[in-house]
């Protein structure tokens, strides 16, 4: 890591943790505080970045900030996210290396400006011209549209990004852009049918009905009260601060037909009315409930949705009443109750909304790809959930744990092989770093066989009763002496007497944390499951993005097969992501937000410090520190320090590395303290770096004082020598003024006068082409001498 003095300032604090001295936690959250009160949101660990969120603009984003930051090394200005945007960008360009940038953090913390950040400054320093600017401005107007349908407001963001975003940047070997491919995973679908207190469903719901016009309201059967529709939260509806109609009309999706449009708000509309369809039971002749829909206003919401859709009513309104179950070659039609018919409302709806969000992303990648084949470098940005600890954790929560684990376990193997690469490369003896492996954690979440996720699996496909209690069973039998699971019911002694862990619950030691998951919903979430006859009534219908959307509703290409779980898909791609990322050289973002009031200038200690655990900071500052906190080339290192050696100083005329070598004997540094490379001089401890910028600050006051005393005397020097020209340039005038007076005097004046006393102007008007400038002067003089003379006669 190689350092500019701007990182060492004590006024702000420092700009980098690896050279943070004393190193705890205290001194961490000290450290981060005392630059956020100096607008400083942006911290190193070598060459990750620490971004904490102002919750405020800053001018620190501008057009001349990008040009500041262009072009230049990493830790030559002072930490900025565009600092490593433009570090990833030039080694892509020049290096032929792919890329990725990895932002992580909870939510609220920034990692959705972040992304966005990153990719402005790629587009305002690629290249120009027409095309390349028609492709940035796709890239950039596909995230007002992901927001709309992929955000939402929760207790800790107005703008909480509720799936996982990774994109693909494509470029040319010139570096200018040809276009991106965009994955998202593990949408909050959940959300579309229920949402926590205080918060919001997605943003294009409330979009819609604030900002659509009247009449395309009118085409859809909306209505612009949001008290109107079940699946709004009512508490929430409107944010401070947020223009739902305006950012209605910004919201374009790239590429599509007017029509196309239409059809997804169709689809937009249609989620919106099922919330509104409610049921009764009824009872058969054989005993069993039967739901039926509740009411007029229930039917008449039905109606509306399949004249939006083009479904068949009658199909539809079967499908909440009954579920035919297939097996082989027999086909058995049972009743739904209530509970069933709600809960198969709800699955349609969550299905309708996150495959119209899947699809969105696919028809944008269609107009964003690269249009030419040819060789591309790539540049990978990903915006994914933080750790999630909250007072009540679910699968979601689980699941993105898992994820924040895989990536924690990516970023120790790829930093630890770049350190390791480097040490060879310098031909620097490797020396083994201790670090936590969370290895066996991920082995826990995701083995094949004795995994959380196998076994979760397993029961959703064993047939008789599974609930989610026998779930908690399994986990007792499989994992209970594992040293990272605790459970009430556990049969590891250790835990047996644990009263802090309720019944339904099971606790796992995260890298971050210790996080306590409720058992609860996770067998049907992980089902995720959607009857078929929903599936057919959907692939039925007259309205071909609905009919694209329920592929298996397709009755000639029924699949007995049961559909692979919710957790077993995010596990395939998780998996996919690592090894994507794998290939590429890794960039870090870890975002904090300073406080949950969404406020400015305030700073919380503790929500600061429990993120720091969580995202793994420390550990990380450790990794880096575990061989040479501090590395530089020669050339620098020796134009840096050479003031301190009077050999070295002011020239070194020589090769870098003598001249170091010289530097470092000059100052009796001790050898177990630094080591020489091929191109680099590595120095183990910070500690030894402050002391050569402590010298380095003596020096220059030194140098300063010397300076300020040549100059005084340069300037004294300079001012008497001035003065001296300037005395004698006066006095040489002066002497020529003074002969050139007495000569006229003495000689041209006297016969003037003689002359024209005696012939007047004619004579005098005669010589005037031989007295110049002087003719004016000489007429006052003669005129005023010829009445000296006539006085003198008459006298």
């Amino acid at each position: 890591m190689e350092v500019k003095t701007s990182l060492l300032d004590n006024m702000i604090g420092v700009g980098d943790m690896v050279l943070l001295e004393p190193l705890n936690e205290d001194s961490f959250i000290n450290n981060l505080k005392k630059r956020f009160d100096h607008n400083e949101v942006y911290t190193y660990i070598g060459s990750v970045v620490i971004s904490i969120n102002p919750y405020r603009s800053l001018p620190i984003y501008t057009p001349e900030k990008v040009e500041e930051y262009r072009n230049r090394n990493f830790y030559e200005l002072s930490p900025h996210i565009f600092a490593l945007s433009d570090e990833a960008y030039r080694s892509l360009r020049d290096q032929d290396k792919d890329q990725c940038i990895l932002i992580t953090g909870e939510s609220g913390a920034g990692k959705t400006e972040a992304s966005k950040l990153v990719m402005s400054y790629v587009a305002a320093v690629c290249g120009k011209g027409a095309e390349v600017n028609q492709v940035k401005e796709q890239l950039l107007q596909s995230n007002p549209v992901l927001e709309a349908f992929g955000n939402a407001k929760t207790v800790r963001n107005d703008n909480s990004s509720r799936f996982g975003k990774y994109m693909d940047i494509e470029f040319d070997f010139k570096g200018d852009p040809l276009g991106g491919v965009i994955s998202n995973y593990l949408l909050e679908k959940s959300r579309v049918v229920k949402q926590p207190r205080g918060e919001r469903n997605f943003h294009i719901f409330y979009q819609i009905l604030s900002g659509a016009s009247e009449d395309f309201l009118c085409k859809l059967k909306l209505e612009q009260d949001f008290s109107r529709y079940n699946y709004l939260g009512l508490d929430s509806a409107k944010v401070n601060g947020v223009d739902d109609a305006a950012n209605f009309r910004t919201v374009r999706i790239v590429g599509f037909m007017d029509h196309e449009t239409q059809s997804v708000f169709e689809v937009v509309a249609a989620v919106l009315k099922l919330g509104n369809i409610e049921f009764k039971p009824e009872s058969r002749v054989n005993g069993l409930d039967e739901s039926k829909i509740k009411d007029k206003n229930g039917k008449m919401r039905l109606v509306e949705i399949c004249e939006l859709t083009g479904i068949d009513q009658s199909v539809l309104e079967r499908a909440f009443s009954f579920r035919t179950v297939e097996a082989k070659q027999e086909k058995v039609s049972t009743t739904l109750n209530v509970a069933q018919a709600y809960y198969a409302r709800d699955a349609l709806a969550k299905n309708l909304y996150s495959r119209l969000f899947s699809w969105l992303v696919t028809r944008i990648n269609e107009s964003i790809k690269a249009q030419t084949k040819v060789r591309k470098k790539v540049m990978g940005v990903l915006d994914i959930y933080g750790f999630e600890i909250f007072e009540d954790n679910s699968f979601e929560q689980f699941i993105i744990n898992y994820c924040n684990e895989k990536l924690q376990q990516i970023f120790i193997e790829l930093t630890l092989k770049e350190e390791q690469e480097e040490y060879i490369r310098e031909g620097i003896e490797w020396t083994h770093i201790e670090y936590f492996n969370n290895a066996i954690i991920c082995d826990l979440i995701e083995n094949n066989q004795t995994g959380i996720l196998a076994m979760l699996d397993e029961e959703c496909l064993r047939p008789g009763t599974v609930t989610d209690d026998t779930f908690l069973e399994k986990l007792n039998q499989v994992c209970a002496t594992h040293q990272h699971f605790e459970s009430r019911m556990s049969k590891c002694s250790r835990f047996l007497n644990d009263t802090s862990l309720p019944h339904s619950c099971f606790r796992i030691q995260h890298y971050a944390g210790k996080v306590m998951y409720q058992v609860e919903g996770f067998v049907d979430k992980n089902n995720d499951l959607l009857y078929r006859d929903l599936s057919q009534a959907m692939w039925k219908a007259n309205h071909s993005l609905i009919k694209a959307l329920f592929p298996e509703g397709n009755p000639a290409k029924i699949n007995l097969k049961r559909p692979p779980t919710a957790g077993s898909q995010f596990k395939a791609s998780v998996a996919t992501l690592m090894k994507n990322l794998q290939t590429k050289n890794p960039n870090y973002i870890r975002c904090i937000k300073p406080n949950d009031k969404k406020a400015a200038h305030i700073f919380n200690d503790a929500l600061v410090c429990h993120q720091i655990r969580y995202l793994g900071l420390l550990e990380n500052v450790r990794v880096r520190r575990a061989g040479y906190a501090f590395r530089q080339a020669y050339e620098p290192c020796l134009e840096r320090y050479k003031m301190l050696c009077k050999q070295t100083w002011p020239h070194w005329r020589g090769p870098a590395r003598a001249g170091v070598e010289v530097l470092f004997n000059e100052l009796e540094i001790p050898e177990e303290e630094f080591s020489f490379g091929r191109s680099k001089i590595f120095i183990r401890n910070p500690r030894t770096l402050f002391k050569l910028e402590d010298l380095r600050k003596q020096r220059l006051e030194d140098l300063a004082t010397l300076i300020e005393k040549i100059y005084r005397g340069w300037k004294c020097r300079t001012r008497f020598l001035l003065m001296k020209k300037s005395q004698i340039v006066i006095a040489s005038w002066y002497r020529r003024y003074a002969v050139r007076l007495i000569y006229m005097w003495n000689s041209v004046i006297p016969k003037a006068f003689y002359m024209f006393a005696l012939f007047g102007t004619f004579v005098f008007e005669a010589q005037e082409c031989c007295l110049g400038g002087s003719q004016g002067s000489i007429l006052i003089i003669a005129h005023r001498s010829r009445s000296s003379v006539l006085l003198l006669i008459q006298f």
